[in-house]
């Protein structure tokens, strides 16, 4: 099925959007996720009718219009399901990443005022429950009990096998300008604040992104989701956003499974964030250290070529090799993601121009984003017909995007955030006449791209007044093969140290000749003067968000010492 072929129609909220697809493709497969060892899918008609069925059950179990409710679920079928069903009834799902600590979900259950909490696993509800006072939890798996707690199980409240026509009827009554989710912030600058999205916000972003993606032709895609849910990057683009096209969601075992689900699911497309690109590029290249020498410099010739080839500058040299190429190492190593890969969307962070074309060298469509919580959350792309990694594309359809005089970066539109919850000095702040100030700092190139440079908050000014980009230099040094994280200090300092973490089969030695390579690429006084070998940045240590984001200020307190004798 081709949904690039009419636009969108005019939905006044997603429960409206998502059951009259239910209605229209009753058959048609949507989501499925691994369950018993074994993967299961729901089609749409399924979908529509367990939506139903929870939100009749939700709203005689005492949850009204306005009400927050904390959702903690892995990546599932099951999520979307009460989201949607949560957001029928006007109630407001708070999604939670599920790798939260207990004072994580204390913070967010004072802070959003939520009083019940539909969570996936037993262990999320002991979790939950030990966080704060709830009056009701629901748990997706049977047999749980709290004392004084009252507690609900998922299979009585989704057999209803009535259909959603009343349910529907009610949708179409709420105004785009309700409140569809909070979403917390991931907490790489401070305490998480609530973000709250109007149902208009997240239906602007999927049909803007519907008309960005139109020159890749969608059909029958198969989506492979393993970014969490709980992110608003994952929330409006697997959640809402490609099931619009026809797309079937299979949510993926977790991270630690993702290379395996590649190879089983064989996604057509699938989104990134930049972390895992440069390992899975990492890996690649490693692996081809251990072949032949020719069969190394086989792997660049392919990935030379294939840059050439999309960038419109192959030699007819080139052009005679690429089919040779192509059947010789692309189609194996594109074999690994499952044989069937065709685009892969990067967001969430900065991906360094020299990790994207090694995977358009490979023949992959590579599409970058530039997007925040407060923006729905997308606000600009590169198309899927542009070979540009150097920006973020332009902003998207109906997205108004300015630079401030300090070269902040502000947009404005239907995507910009209500406010955050409870914080109105906040909002306030990040919010002025209507545009969204960004905390980003960038520029728009002369076709109207953004380029960004840094978070404002993160720049470094050096002891001689100036100013380093933080993020322009960890995404070099990221970029080389030896180097799998990297955060740079300075701030007040003569000059910039980094702190690194080697590769796998990458020494000491590697490491700092990386570094030279990178330094000779910088200005002086970019350069990093010194540097160490640090252990991994990881969610278990608190230095790594769900979404594999790097919590700079706090790996750079856990590591004030190193950085004050490297730094004086």
């Amino acid at each position: 099925m081709n949904r690039m072929a009419s636009e969108l129609p005019a939905w006044p909220n997603t429960v409206a959007m998502m059951l009259q697809l239910a209605g229209q493709w009753p058959q048609r497969p949507m989501l499925r996720g691994y369950r018993d060892g074994a993967w299961v899918g729901t089609n749409w008609a399924s979908f529509g009718q367990q939506v139903a069925s929870l939100a009749r059950h939700l709203r005689k179990s005492g949850i009204s219009a306005g009400d927050r409710v904390l959702l903690v679920s892995e990546n599932r079928p099951e999520f979307l399901v009460a989201e949607v069903a949560l957001q029928a009834i006007r109630a407001v799902p708070v999604p939670a990443y599920t790798t939260n600590t207990v004072a994580d979900h204390a913070h967010i259950l004072s802070d959003s005022g939520a009083a019940a909490a539909i969570v996936s696993q037993k262990a999320f509800a002991a979790k939950v429950a030990q966080a704060g006072a709830l009056d009701l939890l629901v748990c997706m798996e049977p047999d749980f009990a709290q004392a004084g707690l009252r507690v609900l199980e998922w299979g009585d409240l989704v057999g209803d096998a009535a259909a959603p026509a009343d349910i529907m009827a009610e949708a179409q009554t709420i105004s785009p300008g309700t409140l569809a989710v909070i979403i917390y912030t991931s907490g790489t600058g401070g305490a998480p604040k609530g973000v709250m999205l109007s149902h208009r916000a997240i239906i602007a972003n999927c049909r803007s992104a519907f008309q960005l993606i139109r020159p890749l032709g969608f059909h029958d895609e198969v989506y492979l989701s393993f970014l969490p849910l709980s992110h608003a990057y994952e929330h409006t683009v697997g959640g809402f956003f490609l099931p619009t096209t026809g797309t079937e969601i299979v949510y993926a075992r977790g991270i630690e499974h993702l290379a395996a689900d590649m190879a089983t699911v064989r996604p057509s497309i699938m989104t990134m964030v930049p972390r895992i690109l440069d390992v899975i590029r990492t890996r690649i290249l490693f692996q081809a250290q251990r072949q032949p020498a020719w069969k190394q410099r086989l792997l660049h010739l392919a990935v030379g070529v294939g840059r050439r080839r999309a960038e419109g500058t192959a030699s007819l040299a080139d052009r005679l090799l690429d089919p040779v190429l192509e059947r010789l190492v692309r189609q194996k190593v594109r074999a690994a993601f499952g044989g069937r890969l065709r685009a892969m969307m990067s967001g969430g962070a900065r991906l360094e121009p020299e990790v994207g074309r090694f995977f358009q060298g490979l023949g992959l469509t590579m599409m970058q984003g530039y997007g925040q919580t407060e923006a729905g959350p997308v606000i600009s792309a590169v198309a899927p017909d542009s070979t540009r990694l150097d920006t973020v594309g332009r902003p998207l359809e109906g997205v108004e995007c300015r630079i401030a005089e300090d070269g902040e970066i502000c947009v404005r539109g239907d995507l910009v955030m209500e406010g955050y919850w409870g914080r109105p000095d906040d909002t306030a702040l990040t919010i002025r006449d209507g545009w969204l100030h960004t905390g980003d700092i960038g520029r728009l190139d002369p076709d109207g791209a953004l380029v960004i440079t840094d978070r404002k908050r993160d720049m470094i000014v050096l002891s001689g007044g100036d100013n380093i980009s933080p993020a322009r230099i960890e995404g070099m040094l990221v970029a080389e093969p030896a180097i799998a994280q990297a955060v740079v200090a300075g701030e007040g300092k003569a000059g910039i140290a980094a702190l690194l973490v080697a590769s796998e089969g990458s020494d000491a030695a590697a490491v700092a000749a990386a570094v030279t390579a990178v330094n000779a690429r910088l200005s002086v006084t970019e350069r990093v003067r010194r540097h160490t070998l640090v252990s991994a940045f990881s969610m278990e240590n608190g230095l790594l968000t769900a979404t594999q984001k790097v919590r700079r200020h706090l790996v750079i307190k856990a590591h004030h010492a190193e950085l004050e004798r490297m730094l004086g």
